[in-house]
Parts: structure tokens; sequence; C-alpha cells
């Protein structure tokens, strides 16, 4: 249902622990998995504004682009500058099964979830047989 993105990211992720560098910010971090009918998927985001995260679908892939600014004014020498800034975007292949139409999004605690349905012609359905001198039903 969900396709991986990029495969070279957990060979980055571990380079980057060995070598002890950070090069780039690391990826947006997420979880995904089917819930009945429902496929979800939880971005971590801290100290995003929800006015700079941007979602779109396009040919059944979804992007994710949010900002995350410097909570320094302008002008301000920083000391310890740890927390990553800039724009960090997340790509996600979404299978034909899914509704694309009908994704629904929220932001809560520094987590955006993302409720993608299954669609309708993609669910389990029993089909009837008739014929004969009983009737079977077979799922498919």
């Amino acid at each position: 249902m969900l396709m991986r993105t990029d495969p070279f990211r957990e060979l980055d992720r571990l380079a980057q622990q060995m070598l002890g560098t950070t090069a780039r910010p690391s990826a947006v971090p997420m979880d995904a998995y089917r819930s009945g009918d429902d496929f979800l998927v939880h971005f971590d985001l801290p100290g995003i504004d929800p006015e700079t995260i941007e979602l779109d679908v396009e040919r059944n892939v979804l992007n994710v682009r949010v900002e995350r600014k410097s909570p320094a004014p302008e002008g301000t020498d920083m000391l310890v500058a740890e927390r990553p800034t800039g724009t960090f975007t997340r790509q996600l292949f979404l299978g034909d099964t899914l509704d694309t139409e009908r994704i629904d999004a929220s932001y809560e605690a520094g987590v955006l979830t993302l409720r993608i349905p299954v669609a309708e012609q993609a669910k389990p359905r029993r089909i009837h047989i008739t014929g004969g001198d009983s009737r079977k039903e077979i799922t498919s």
C-alpha cells in the first residue's frame, strides 16, 4: 500500500552515525500502519508552525514540506544551535488501493497525522454464485 521512496536513506543514516557527521538535517521521522479500512501515517514535526506545513498529492505521490525557523531573533549571537532549521521534505508513494481524494490531516503536539482510507474497489467483498441445487458464497 505504501512504498519506500529513498532506498539510500538508511545507508545515509548509518554512515552519519559511524562517521559522526551530520552534513544535512535528518529526514522527517514517520510511522505508517494499517488500522481497519485506513492507513495512518504519523510524522514527527516538533517545533513546526502548522502554517508552514504543505501537503499535496500528485499522481499517487504525497509530498510533505515543512519549515522550521530559528527561535532566536535576527542578529542574535547563538551560543548553541543543535536543532536543525530550514525546509524539510518527505515523499510517499501511495498505492492505487488508497483513496487519495479523502485524505484527512491533523497536527497535534508536534505530530502530523494523516488518515488515508482504503479505496472501495480495494476492499474485500463477497461474490455470490448461483446455479445448481445449492448456493455458495466465495470470498475474494
